[in-house]
C-alpha cells in the first residue's frame, strides 16, 4: 500500500519537478515565486490528471481471475488459506 501512495504521489509531483527543470534550463531562479505563482493551477491539474490516468490505466489493464476470491475456510479440520481460483 505504501509503495501504491508513493508511486502516486511522484506522479503527482512530475510536473513541477519538470517545471522546476525547465526554469534551471532557461537559467531562471527556481526558488523565486514569481515564476510559480501563475503556474499554480496548470501543475497542479497536470499532476492529478497524471494520478487519475495511471489509476484508471492500471484498472483497466489489472490482472483478472475470472472465478473471483476463495476465502480461508475449514476443510476436514484443517484452515485452507484464501485463494483466488
Amino acid at each position: 500500500m505504501l509503495r501504491l501512495a508513493l508511486e502516486q504521489l511522484m506522479l503527482f509531483a512530475l510536473p513541477f519537478l519538470g517545471f522546476a527543470a525547465y526554469l534551471m534550463l532557461a537559467k531562471r531562479p527556481v526558488w523565486e515565486r514569481t515564476h510559480w505563482d501563475p503556474q499554480w493551477t496548470r501543475l497542479v491539474l497536470g499532476g492529478l490528471f497524471l494520478v487519475v490516468a495511471s489509476l484508471v490505466l492500471g484498472g483497466l489493464t489489472a490482472t483478472r481471475h475470472p472465478n473471483g476470491y476463495v476465502p480461508a475456510h475449514m476443510e476436514n479440520g484443517r484452515l485452507v488459506p484464501g485463494r483466488f481460483e
